[in-house]
């Protein structure tokens, strides 16, 4: 995928079960980050999508994630949704959609 100018995100397969996404995953950069990712659920056997490497997301961005979970769901495979980062993971609580996509609550 393409890197905005505005620190957009990239989609990158890591081996043959994991999807990573990094940058920022916003408003802006959400729905390419849904094609890329679609496109590479729909070419790959990918289980897992990998978060670590955002440095920003917005609700945008869940939405990406939750439309991700869910192409992988109907193509019969089950995504885990590993590495969230904080924010990402307290907005998934609020909009208590954290059991659906497997998010645990932090621990201290």
């Amino acid at each position: 995928m393409k890197r905005e100018a505005d620190g957009g995100v990239q989609c990158a397969s890591r081996g043959r079960d994991t999807l990573a996404l990094s940058g920022a995953l916003t408003f802006a950069t959400a729905t390419q980050a849904w094609r890329e990712g679609r496109r590479a659920l729909a070419a790959g056997a990918q289980t897992r999508l990998d978060l670590s490497g955002l440095t920003r997301a917005d609700s945008a961005g869940l939405a990406c994630v939750l439309a991700l979970a869910a192409d992988a769901s109907r193509a019969g495979r089950r995504l885990e949704v590993v590495n969230w980062p904080d924010g990402l993971r307290t907005l998934a609580e609020v909009c208590d959609v954290a059991a659906l996509l497997g998010v645990h609550a932090k621990t201290a």
